[in-house]
């Protein structure tokens, strides 16, 4: 899979997905929460499939 999250985006998507977890266990506590785990991997795999549906890249080729 071609790679198309660059070092900007892939930080601030870890940073959002770490800002939900913490959601589960501070404040609401609600399971919604856990939606920053599939935004974590999807940042660490580096690949985004809804950009490449719409074929965006924020990756330097």
């Amino acid at each position: 899979m071609e790679k198309n999250i660059g070092s900007v985006d892939k930080v601030i998507r870890i940073l959002i997905g770490l800002v939900l977890i913490a959601l589960v266990f501070v404040g609401p506590q609600t399971p919604w929460g856990w939606i920053g785990v599939p935004v974590i991997l999807i940042a660490l795999v580096g690949t985004c499939p809804l950009y490449k549906i719409i074929g965006v890249s924020t990756c330097k080729k």
